[in-house]
């Protein structure tokens, strides 16, 4: 959850500490939410994985032991390609359940251990981006550099986490290769199938 800060969040909901009058007064009343801004084959991707994802409230987040993610509406977002970059985020997280690529995942907040989750599960988040062509506002590289922060005395952190957010990735990727062949199979086709080694679309 973030606080206020000199630039634009990327949630209404990560302005804390506001009372109703506030933040009418910073952001007027609420306009109706506009039409989802859907990128067909991140749509794929996610309904690949198999992971069960939730769309709701305002903050996105992947439960371990209930092994779920949920992620608020798009529309809530200020710039909207910005939810798939935190969806592919929390689907990372999602991969590294025991049942998938067995990550340790249950780990206290600020910690070492949890440092390193996100920096795997947001370099996943932008090799996949980069595979679907998806080019969110949010700067990956400032995340990252907040965590990396944290493993400052570790200077080996971002190689291992590169490598096991590079199979995070491919996980998702395989499974929507996967999906893909079925609906071929079946007579029907969707968006071309991407490679995170390509940073495109395959021709």
């Amino acid at each position: 959850m973030f606080s206020l800060r000199p630039c634009r969040p990327t949630l209404l909901a990560q302005c804390e500490g506001l009372d109703e009058g506030q933040r009418k007064d910073l952001f007027g009343d609420p306009a109706p939410l506009p039409e989802r801004e859907i990128v067909p084959v991140a749509e794929e991707v996610i309904a690949a994985s198999g992971v069960p994802f939730r769309i709701g409230g305002g903050k996105a987040f992947y439960v371990p032991s209930a092994d779920y993610v949920q992620v608020p509406p798009q529309p809530a977002f200020f710039e909207q390609v910005n939810y798939y970059r935190t969806a592919l985020h929390e689907l990372c997280h999602a991969v590294g359940h025991s049942s998938r690529l067995d990550r340790k995942l249950t780990n206290p907040f600020g910690s070492k251990d949890y440092a390193r989750e996100e920096l795997v599960a947001e370099m996943g988040s932008a090799f996949l981006c980069a595979a679907l062509g998806i080019v969110p506002t949010v700067r990956h590289a400032d995340y990252l550099g907040s965590w990396l922060e944290v493993l400052r005395e570790d200077n080996r952190a971002i190689f291992r986490a590169a490598s096991q957010a590079s199979k995070a990735a491919e996980w998702l990727l395989a499974r929507h290769a996967e999906h893909r062949a079925a609906k071929i199979s079946t007579g029907t086709s969707g968006p071309e199938q991407c490679s995170i080694t390509e940073g495109r679309a395959a021709a």
